[in-house]
């Protein structure tokens, strides 16, 4: 895909930021232009995150403009908002290959460009990584500048407010942009705040306030007032002292799509000595009234029309398995008033818009706090109710300890519905599911369910929601297989696995959503093939008969092959004195690229094909 650069005449000039920086000040609204047309031309012909970027231009622009990058470090939090940061920094004609197999990585990434100082993909890192990097460069003695530009989703996030504080602590220099995209502000509030924005970040106010500390530092009474009055000045013009109270010097809110107001003030800060933030109000979409209208639908987007009043309809497919859950979870509230959902910012993409809407007193979103979100859960269910903690597999990462120390410890009631499980796709390292039935096979207490359709997923849900211990239920991304559902009643007996095709000297133990792959390769081998539900506890009769009848075992999962179910698997054989040939099919120990979930597969050997090559080649 080309993308016509006549129409594009100053970008096109633009194949590094220092090329920007030749520009004159005056042209640079001319530029955030076309890199909003450019963003929206590209990505509507691609797909890919979308609405963050659009409001991320002026700042991406003046951020750029201002700084000596790569010299100076800019940090990107979480990486949605980075598009335009790719384009300035030379990887313009690459943008329509973004979140394709061997094409542009989603988010900012180390390994493909300079200008990308923390490789990211969950949010509220960029703080902590920035103040170590401020750290850094104050040892070098280059004058090097950090800044970390974060959304005001990802400031929910405690580790941010942890960063925050040992950054107001140990006081280094380094600038924090907040990108505050939800509140809005009218032109008269803005034009204010742009110009007190300026005056408080110049050269007369911070000169006024240092040199009056120094002069009057001496006098304690008179130091005293001097603290105060300057306390009162910013407190009458600034809407927030909490960040001065963490020890950053707050800048703003200003209006966060003025590119030339950016620059004089972000200008202004660079040279400031200490801890900086910078409020900047944008709007997400914008420039696209349809995406200004709708963030939450033209966050990440499929290719589309650009002219269109809405997205393109997607064709009618089986239901996924976020919306099974979904379902599960408001028929299981119908009857269950205990019952209680949490999610940590996913509602839309964990399946609970419509239980949000039915249940609400039943609902609730912490906001990007996984570590918050289990333990809210432990203390509900100490309270006496039903808890229901809905999660990414790579976002259960970030609570491990909150899963050991507050649930399973103490034997909670719990049920985490895992949603991403396994190999996710476009959104590449950071998000792939790869690692949670090792993280979590050796916790105590817990019961570990790998549903193989959705109707399993639903017996498993219904299972682990009437257990009284904690229990996963882990299921991948993507759609269903049609599978009829189970009455919601309807539960399964713990840890034992079904039989789904009986066949001579090779044994497939299937962990989840692969069954229906290896149920091709078993007709295809004459072997049988067990769909093992449980990773923990597992189905110890199911595995000594099917070790004393075959000749060869296999295990198959879409998870890490270093310590997920095939390594359960072997633990007990070896416990049990049990040799026989076994072959583990999963997940290489190597972080896994991003690409389409089927060409991930078949690149790992995890599709019908590969899974029957690995078997012959083992028991030749």
């Amino acid at each position: 895909m080309t993308i016509d650069l006549q129409n594009y005449p100053l970008i096109a000039q633009i194949d590094k930021p220092q090329q920007l920086r030749e520009f004159p000040q005056d042209q640079l609204k001319q530029i955030s232009d076309e890199l909003r047309s450019y963003l929206l031309n590209s990505v509507s012909k691609s797909s890919g995150h979308f609405a963050s970027g659009l409001g991320a231009i002026e700042l991406t622009v003046a951020l750029h403009y201002v700084y000596d990058t790569p010299f100076d470090h800019l940090i990107w939090d979480v990486g949605h908002q980075a598009y335009p940061h790719k384009i300035l920094t030379g990887r313009r004609d690459q943008l329509h290959t973004i979140r394709q197999k061997e094409g542009l990585h989603p988010f900012p990434w180390r390994e493909e460009s300079e200008y990308d100082v923390l490789s990211v993909g969950h949010s509220s890192t960029s703080i902590s990584a920035a103040l170590g990097l401020a750290v850094a460069a104050e040892k070098e003695g280059l004058n090097r500048k950090t800044v970390a530009v974060i959304g005001d989703g990802a400031m929910t996030a405690g580790m941010a407010f942890e960063a925050l504080n040992h950054g107001g602590d140990i006081h280094k220099d380094m600038l924090v942009v907040l990108n505050d995209n939800e509140m809005s502000i009218s032109e008269n509030v803005g034009a204010l705040n742009n110009h007190l924005a300026k005056l408080l970040s110049g050269s007369l106010y911070t000169g006024l306030r240092e040199g009056g500390k120094r002069i009057l530092g001496s006098i304690p009474p008179i130091k005293e007032l001097a603290s105060k009055a300057e306390e009162h000045l910013k407190g009458m013009v600034v809407p927030s002292t909490f960040f001065e109270e963490l020890g950053f010097n707050y800048i703003g809110p200003i209006d966060g799509h003025d590119v030339n107001g950016l620059v004089d003030t972000i200008r202004n800060m660079r040279n400031l000595k200490g801890p900086q933030i910078l409020h900047v109000v944008t709007r997400k979409g914008k420039g696209y009234e349809q995406a200004e209208q709708d963030p939450i639908g033209y966050h990440a987007v499929p290719k589309f029309d650009p002219s269109s009043e809405s997205l393109p309809k997607s064709k009618p497919s089986l239901p996924t398995y976020s919306k099974i859950f979904g379902d599960w979870l408001c028929a299981t509230a119908e009857e269950d008033n205990k019952l209680m959902a949490i999610t940590p910012a996913m509602r839309e993409g964990s399946g609970m818009v419509e239980f949000s809407q039915r249940f609400p007193d039943q609902y609730f979103d912490v906001a990007i706090a996984e570590q918050h979100a289990v333990t809210f859960a432990a203390g509900l269910a100490i309270g006496g109710y039903n808890p229901v903690v809905a999660i990414y597999s790579s976002f259960l990462q970030r609570a491990y300890d909150q899963l050991i120390h507050d649930v399973a410890i103490q034997n909670l009631p719990v049920l985490f519905a895992i949603d991403r499980a396994g190999i996710v796709g476009a959104d590449g390292p950071t998000h792939q599911g790869a690692f949670d039935l090792s993280f979590m096979r050796c916790i105590p207490n817990l019961v570990i369910m790998t549903p193989s359709d959705e109707g399993e997923c639903r017996l498993m849900l219904n299972t682990g929601h009437r257990l009284q211990q904690p229990a996963a239920v882990r299921y991948p991304r993507g759609s269903g297989t049609g599978a009829s559902l189970p009455d919601i009643n309807e539960t399964i007996e713990i840890g034992k696995g079904n039989t789904i095709v009986s066949g001579d000297k090779i044994a497939i133990l299937s962990f989840g959503t692969m069954l229906a792959e290896a149920k091709i390769t078993a007709e295809t081998l004459n072997a049988t093939l067990v769909d093992m539900r449980f990773v923990k506890p597992l189905d110890e009769d199911k595995i000594r008969e099917l070790a004393a009848t075959h000749d060869y075992l296999v295990t198959v999962e879409d998870n890490a092959i270093a310590g997920g179910a095939g390594s359960a698997v072997a633990e007990y054989l070896n416990q049990q004195g049990i040799h026989k040939p076994l072959l583990h099919i999963g997940i290489p120990d190597e972080f896994i690229k991003h690409g389409t979930q089927q060409e991930i597969h078949a690149e790992l050997g995890l599709d019908s094909e590969g899974i029957t090559a690995r078997i012959q080649a083992f028991t030749q």
